[in-house]
């Protein structure tokens, strides 16, 4: 994390690969004995507080309420509170980041459980977003490829408004093509691009669009803060994100706060030209005081044992079966630097 954070990344995201990946409509036991829950909770709050403890301040730690067991999985499949055992180790979850000052993205999981995972979410939202004005210590991840997330998310925005806290997005394209649903999700890939896109456009600047419309027509009050983890190994996404928010500083508009993330070892080409750009930002700043556009970036990283990390990895691979189309964007930007160095000699 040192390394990454020399090299000029702004931190890590953090990630405890403990998950459960559903198949056949398995979806927990609706009676686990009291002791097996206790010991499926445990053993998912010790990884998850470990991950908190390895994060520094201004990093983010990923979890997975998956990863806590059967009958959690059952109470999120019916859209159920969660267990008092569960309640009370996320609420210690929460409590130990807000204390070390990290930020925590809840993921988005399959579509089976996904539901209550929003539901969740946004309890642990309003709890602990409305602290610090301005600032989310819980995400909630919103991903672009299902035709749904667009009215649930402007649902959420609705409430944060009502409610008075900040609502916190890590906002993703999908990672579960294999096991949900096809009719769910979006049947092109441009279509999902568009949505990624004008979501991610309608965040930063704080405003509807002909994608993200307001649930609530005229009615609603304001467009609530927002915290944005904009995930992407697009660059076209990533750029587009940039100029929105480089045409908002020469504007002198308000901004949200922001961060760009990848996952190790993966568009590694996308996170170098954002840390350029920062290093770029730093070097032409005129004064201390002097506001410039310098992006965020962290990196995410994912630990485990080999049989917790395997279905993420599996996952990962299905996910990036474009990877070849990034690798030729990878190896053309490698191109142009080699050829502007060999100008330079």
């Amino acid at each position: 994390m040192t390394i990454l954070k020399d090299m000029g990344f702004e931190g890590v995201i953090l990630g405890y690969a403990k998950e459960v990946v559903i198949e056949g409509g398995s979806v927990g036991k609706e009676e686990t004995d009291a002791a097996t829950v206790k010991e499926e909770v445990i053993a998912w709050k010790k990884g998850t507080l470990e991950t908190v403890d390895l994060a520094q301040k201004g990093d983010y730690v990923a979890l997975k309420f998956t990863g806590a067991g059967s009958q959690a999985l059952y109470e999120l499949s019916r859209c159920l509170p969660p267990s008092k055992v569960l309640e009370e180790a996320i609420v210690e979850i929460c409590e130990l980041a807000k204390q070390r000052d990290v930020r925590l993205l809840f993921d988005a999981e399959q579509t089976t459980v996904q539901a209550g995972i929003d539901m969740w979410t946004l309890n642990f939202q309003r709890r602990y977003n409305s602290e610090v004005p301005g600032k989310a210590l819980v995400h909630g991840t919103y991903q672009a490829y299902l035709r749904a997330t667009a009215a649930t998310l402007a649902r959420h925005i609705a409430a944060a408004s009502d409610e008075g806290f900040t609502l916190g997005v890590k906002l993703v394209r999908g990672a579960y093509l294999s096991s949900d649903p096809r009719h769910l999700f979006w049947s092109e890939k441009n279509d999902t691009d568009t949505a990624y896109n004008k979501i991610a456009e309608s965040l930063i600047q704080r405003r509807f669009n002909n994608v993200l419309k307001s649930s609530q027509g005229e009615d609603m009050r304001e467009f609530p803060n927002v915290n944005l983890v904009l995930a992407s190994h697009n660059l076209s996404s990533v750029k587009q994100a940039m100029g929105i928010r480089k045409e908002q500083l020469v504007l002198g508009e308000k901004r949200i706060h922001m961060v760009y993330g990848q996952l190790m070892g993966m568009a590694d080409h996308v996170s170098c030209e954002l840390i350029l750009a920062g290093k770029l930002a730093h070097n032409s700043q005129q004064s201390p005081q002097e506001n410039r556009d310098a992006p965020k970036v962290h990196k995410y990283l994912v630990w485990g044992t080999v049989g917790e990390c395997l279905k993420y990895l599996l996952r990962r691979a299905q996910e990036n079966r474009d990877a070849i189309v990034r690798t030729e964007e990878g190896l053309n930007e490698l191109r142009k630097e080699l050829v502007r160095r060999l100008m330079r000699t």
